[in-house]
């Protein structure tokens, strides 16, 4: 019988990549989507014929239950989250409650369903398995260079400090419960599905304008902030990895390897047989209140437990999405549409 995964934010990039890869996997996958008519879902049903969808909000325990009552999953993917930074300082509330209150809601209709009690169990193979998708910005203002999974936490923003409570959580309810959860400390990780409003992504659909002849400039707010930036695609199969683990454990993922956002700009326009120095202007309105300056990962763990290593370069990855983008643009895509997928 084929494992059933339980996948929230399944109309994200990530969301897209996980399900993909799970389904290639044998596995049969479902998505959370809200109830509430969403642009999205067409979007997943098109490019993923093969998942089921359930209702389901991040906002609502009851519906939580209901979803994970209803699927009977193996394993659970949360991927769901406010995830631009940001758009977290105009949110904050929100992106509290769906990024870091959301996490314990899914913990605990994973619990409810289960039947775990407060007494301490030992995470076996009949458990549901939960991933949460932690991220480098809980970092912050960093302590060390290169970031490991034992590096304190220093969130410089509030998706950041949601993040970390997420995190937090899911290593609270492993201990306390004996749960089989886990978090994935995930660098910034980008594809042509990223969303329009992210920087890769903003520089690629600003080169490819620019190279068609439909926008003169692109204006760009901190360029010396130092990334460690990777492939979504090679990223999604960590996560797999680590829920198949014979012990939940939480891991770095990254490449190990930074570059500033001058670095991607650069390559971004020699991708496109441009000089980036004729386009880009340096806006100062476009930085963020509080910066997180450099965050590099330290991924041995996760090369040395789980045998993972990115597949894809930032060289490669940078002229993937500036082809993509080029494409699109050409064949009269929107990008605010998302049209963008594959």
């Amino acid at each position: 019988m084929a494992r059933r995964a339980l996948i929230t934010g399944i109309t994200g990039q990530d969301g897209s990549y996980l399900a993909e890869h799970l389904l290639d996997e044998g596995y049969e996958v479902w998505g959370l989507v809200r109830g509430q008519a969403n642009p999205r879902v067409s979007r997943v049903r098109s490019l993923l014929r093969d998942v089921r969808l359930v209702r389901g909000d991040l906002l609502d325990q009851g519906s939580l239950i209901s979803a994970v009552e209803k699927v009977q999953p193996d394993e659970v993917y949360n991927l769901g989250a406010i995830s631009f930074v940001p758009m977290s300082w105009e949110q904050a509330e929100l992106t509290a409650e769906v990024t870091g209150m959301g996490v314990l809601r899914m913990l605990e209709a994973i619990r409810v369903c289960s039947g775990v009690s407060s007494s301490r169990s030992v995470a076996g193979s009949g458990q549901i398995r939960f991933y949460q998708a932690s991220s480098s910005e809980m970092f912050g203002q960093v302590r060390e260079t290169p970031q490991t999974e034992t590096t304190p936490f220093h969130p410089r923003s509030p998706y950041g400090v949601a993040k970390a409570y997420g995190h937090f959580l899911t290593q609270n309810y492993r201990e306390s419960y004996g749960m089989y959860a886990v978090s994935g400390i995930l660098f910034n990780h980008e594809s042509p599905r990223r969303g329009a409003e992210f920087v890769t992504r903003k520089v690629s659909l600003g080169v490819a304008r620019i190279k068609l002849g439909l926008a003169g400039e692109l204006r760009l707010g901190n360029m010396e902030a130092r990334r460690d930036w990777g492939y979504a695609g090679d990223y999604v199969r960590a996560m797999h990895l680590m829920l198949r683990a014979d012990t939940p454990e939480d891991y770095v993922i990254g490449t190990g390897r930074t570059h500033t956002v001058r670095d991607l700009v650069v390559a971004a326009f020699a991708a496109a047989g441009l000089d980036w120095e004729r386009y880009v202007v340096c806006d100062a309105a476009l930085h963020r209140p509080a910066e997180v300056d450099l965050l590099c990962a330290d991924p041995k763990k996760a090369r040395v437990q789980l045998g993972w290593e990115p597949t894809v370069s930032f060289e490669e990855l940078v002229a993937m999405m500036v082809e993509s983008d080029i494409r699109l643009l050409s064949e009269g895509g929107d990008p605010g549409q998302d049209s963008s997928w594959p």
